[in-house]
């Protein structure tokens, strides 16, 4: 669908004569091509989510019913599932800034979750089964941040919207092959989860490689290590300002010193007030975003479905997701990330509405899916997209990792909290407080919502 273009460069809201009669330059009126790195990071995404979502798509099944695990046991090792992730992302971030190896951290944080995938045919304990996914999320910890940095220093300002939408896509076309072929070995195979197990394991090694070989190291265009004139800092608005660069970067940062970003100034980039508003609003909002595999067991509840069928629905939202990223991606850019971003919040709390009227419709199931998915489409790359514009280039890996940390922390705590309210009241109680919560939650981020928003 879209041309790489072959130097990767961002294009820049003013082109001078010269400039626009280069071979090659952008013409006016026409929508530059995505960046190469874009695209080799979303195929990169694309394969690994297979891997991963293979192993998603039976996680639930397989403790709750094949280990006994009861709700409240579930709600821990979910959190821990993303908490300890989020744990690593500011280091991840720090890192990739500090040393300007982003793909560096990356391809760890990859290589760390293609390890752990073999090690679940080991793991047939609750104990052993935490330690092997808290260690698969450091690597996703690990990341996360410095792939968005990628993306967001490889792509023009009023173009992140789509290129996150791209990558998302991608990303999500991973997530819909995942549990598919989770679906077919375990109708095919006899030994059920050991079989995918040691099929997610292959195609993780697969997006490694793909990695290594095909994902440029440094963004052609990108931060001069601690430069302010770098990338496109100079037209994000509050990143752009010298006095806001050098309390991050410079003396006051910590003492980095040139081109070697500090982590104390990568902290104080909370004294950024978008970024700070931006990451206050999804503190709050994860706090209410009842996990994934809560909302299968929910749904699968409410319509009786077999067993069998477990795997497919994970289908359901990728597919959602998929068809709606980029679209939504290109709407925010158009209108507003931040529109869209509350946007996908009200779409959740619909979701939330249809699992607690329940009933026997035959469209539950569908219409609660495609709601699950455009949320995540409305938020995941939109959320990255607008963080960006407030943070400056030097720091970019640190500052998505603080948002990003923020919310799984959050996502981590509503896990505890509403597998332990599920055990107390039972799952119809507990979703209807975790409704009311988000209400309330998406009105203060409405209030909160960044300046030029």
């Amino acid at each position: 669908m879209y041309v790489a273009d072959s130097r990767g460069t961002p294009a820049t809201p003013a082109v001078t004569a010269e400039a626009a009669a280069a071979p090659g330059a952008p013409r006016p009126g026409r929508r530059a091509a995505l960046a190469p790195t874009v695209l080799a990071l979303g195929t990169v995404s694309l394969i690994t989510d297979i891997s991963s979502e293979m192993v998603t798509a039976v996680l639930p099944l397989y403790l709750v019913a094949g280990l006994g695990l009861s709700p409240l046991g579930f709600g821990l090792l979910d959190g821990l599932y993303q908490g300890v992730g989020a744990l690593v992302r500011l280091l991840g971030g720090h890192l990739g800034d500090r040393t300007g190896r982003h793909k560096v951290f990356a391809g760890l944080g990859y290589g760390l979750s293609a390890l752990c995938k073999p090690l679940l045919l080991l793991a047939h304990s609750l104990p052993a089964v935490g330690a092997v996914l808290a260690l698969d999320r450091t690597g996703k910890g690990l990341r996360t941040a410095p792939r968005d940095a990628l993306i967001s220093l490889a792509s023009a300002p009023e173009e992140r919207g789509r290129a996150f939408g791209v990558h998302r896509a991608m990303d999500t076309a991973g997530a819909l092959i995942g549990p598919l072929a989770a679906y077919l070995v375990l109708r095919g195979a006899a030994d059920g989860y050991d079989a995918v197990f040691t099929v997610s394991s292959c195609v993780a090694a697969l997006g490694v490689l793909v990695l290594v070989l095909f994902v440029p190291g440094r963004p052609p265009g990108g931060p001069k290590a601690a430069s302010g004139a770098a990338g496109d800092g100079r037209s994000s608005g509050p990143a752009a300002d010298p006095a806001a660069g050098a309390s991050a970067s410079g003396p006051a940062g910590g003492g980095g010193g040139p081109g070697r970003p500090s982590l104390r100034g990568s902290l104080g980039l909370l004294r950024l007030p978008d970024l700070r508003r931006i990451s206050l609003c999804a503190l709050l909002l994860g706090l209410c975003t009842v996990s994934d595999a809560f909302v299968f067991l929910l749904l699968q509840r409410s319509t009786g479905l077999a067993d069998r069928w477990f795997p497919l629905l994970p289908l359901g939202t990728a597919a959602a997701f998929f068809l709606l990223a980029l679209p939504l991606g290109r709407l925010a850019d158009r209108i507003g990330r931040w529109r869209v971003f509350l946007g996908g919040h009200l779409a959740l709390l619909l979701c939330y509405g249809l699992l607690l009227a329940g009933g026997g419709h035959p469209a539950l199931p569908y219409a609660v899916l495609l709601l699950h998915g455009a949320f995540y489409a409305a938020t995941d790359g939109v959320l990255m997209a607008a963080a960006s514009a407030t943070v400056p280039d030097e720091h970019r890996g640190s500052g998505l990792a603080l948002v990003q940390t923020g919310q799984a922390l959050a996502r981590f705590c509503c896990s505890l909290a509403f597998g332990a309210a599920w055990t107390a009241w039972g799952p119809r109680p507990a979703l209807a407080v975790a409704g009311v919560l988000l209400a309330v939650a998406a009105a203060a981020a409405t209030a909160l919502r960044p300046a030029d928003a």
